[in-house]
């Protein structure tokens, strides 16, 4: 007997029958999501078609150039997420301050944080991005919009996250903490299909290490030796072979697909790095953690356990197979010694 097809929705509902007390909000913003990700999806897969390709002439928070399509992501996520009625405010990469909910549309118990289009700098180029959300239960009472402090919340309290990839094909990967599961879009139906379920770093897993080596010189004493050794120039360890996207979501689910491990590393002169706490790092180690994996702030603290005191946060970050994960730390104490 062929496998049984399972949608998305289908998934969703069957989760939501083992939680009697369950009252569909989260369910809810999981369905809204699943619009969004088609719609971006579908511009994704247009995008030489139409003009959404190139840069939207204004830089975001950040300082970096927007582009169309970074923009358009960002655009849908805000409008629909908006009108879901499960959220009392939103986070997004793209703007510096949360995003409330419309007055004309009711709220609901649930904050959200994302990142529009991670990988943007490889759109003109037809490279994998992706859509990177995270989920938290607001803690603020007596108020109807979101608070600071309902965003930031260490990625140990989240309700779910995940990422959705547009490549090849476009994939749904998400946990609500029990378990991690992947679902293909099907484009001749419109639906996202069960494709993988109780996802796992492989054990054993491949020897792969990513990271941007452009930056070699700026890092630390550690990082370095670190990066030599998985060259395996040091002590006679062999090699691991070297794969790097410049996409986090994308070289990611080569990392949680294939094993290894994914690091942005902070510099001596900028010691946070670059990824964002909030819309990056910490739904991506829920999902790693989730799947078995391991992820750090390479100074000892998992990922998950790192407290935002802004909603830009940047924190270095080394995810992956938990024997690789500690590996990186041990070169990295030799920094502090």
């Amino acid at each position: 007997m062929p496998d049984p097809i399972v949608t998305l929705e289908q998934f969703i509902s069957d989760q939501e029958r083992e939680h009697p007390d369950a009252t569909g909000a989260f369910t809810d913003v999981l369905l809204q999501l699943t619009l969004v990700a088609k719609l971006i999806s579908r511009s994704v897969n247009k995008a030489g078609l139409v003009d959404i390709l190139g840069r939207a002439g204004r830089q975001n928070v950040h300082g970096e150039e927007v582009k169309k399509l970074d923009e358009f992501a960002n655009d849908i996520l805000v409008e629909v997420m908006g009108r879901s009625g499960s959220l009392c405010g939103m986070a997004s990469e793209e703007n510096e301050d949360l995003i409330p909910i419309p007055a004309e549309h009711d709220v609901g118990p649930y904050v959200m944080a994302w990142d529009p289009l991670d990988g943007s700098s490889n759109i003109d180029v037809n490279i994998s991005v992706g859509t990177i959300f995270s989920i938290h239960r607001r803690r603020s009472e007596g108020v109807r919009d979101a608070q600071l402090s309902d965003a930031l919340q260490p990625g140990r309290d989240q309700c779910a996250a995940g990422y959705v990839l547009y490549g090849s094909s476009t994939m749904l990967v998400f946990t609500t903490g029990a378990g991690v599961h992947g679902f293909t879009l099907d484009p001749s139906i419109g639906e996202f299909l069960l494709s993988h379920p109780n996802l796992r770093l492989p054990e054993p897993s491949k020897r792969i290490y990513s990271v941007n080596e452009g930056n070699f010189t700026a890092w630390t004493e550690g990082q370095r030796r670190l990066v030599r050794r998985f060259r395996g120039e040091e002590d006679g360890h062999p090699p691991f072979s070297a794969r790097y996207v410049g996409s986090m979501v994308a070289d990611f689910h080569r990392t949680l697909l294939y094993g290894g491990i994914f690091m942005y590393p902070g510099t001596r002169s900028s010691p946070e790095g670059k990824l964002r706490l909030l819309y990056e790092v910490s739904p991506l180690s829920f999902v790693c953690e989730q799947a078995g994996g391991k992820s750090t702030d390479g100074r000892g603290t998992p990922a998950l356990d790192v407290v935002p005191e802004r909603l830009h946060q940047r924190v270095p970050v080394f995810i992956g197979t938990p024997e690789f994960v500690d590996l990186a730390e041990e070169y990295l104490a030799e920094d502090d010694a």
